[in-house]
């Protein structure tokens, strides 16, 4: 049987990047939206937004991890 770990890691990174991809996006494009109307908000939004990216690419980071974890393991 052919060792997939190499799969495993592509896809744990793979699939663990197009969530937090697709909802950086979201989030990226719905403050800008709030801020095209009403410009005063933008310190206001602005805090939040940068939370919610940090969230989001923790989220990516992880999927990161666990992708060299998987891949650290076919040289053992």
């Amino acid at each position: 049987m052919p060792d997939l770990t190499p799969l495993a890691a592509g896809l744990a990174i793979g699939l663990g990047a197009i969530g937090p991809g697709i909802g950086i996006g979201i989030l990226g494009s719905k403050a800008m939206e709030a801020i095209g109307r009403n410009p005063e908000a933008s310190g206001t939004v602005l805090l939040p937004m940068i939370i919610g990216i940090a969230f989001a690419e923790a989220v990516a980071i992880y999927a990161l991890v666990i992708a060299f974890l998987l891949f650290g393991r076919i040289h053992v």
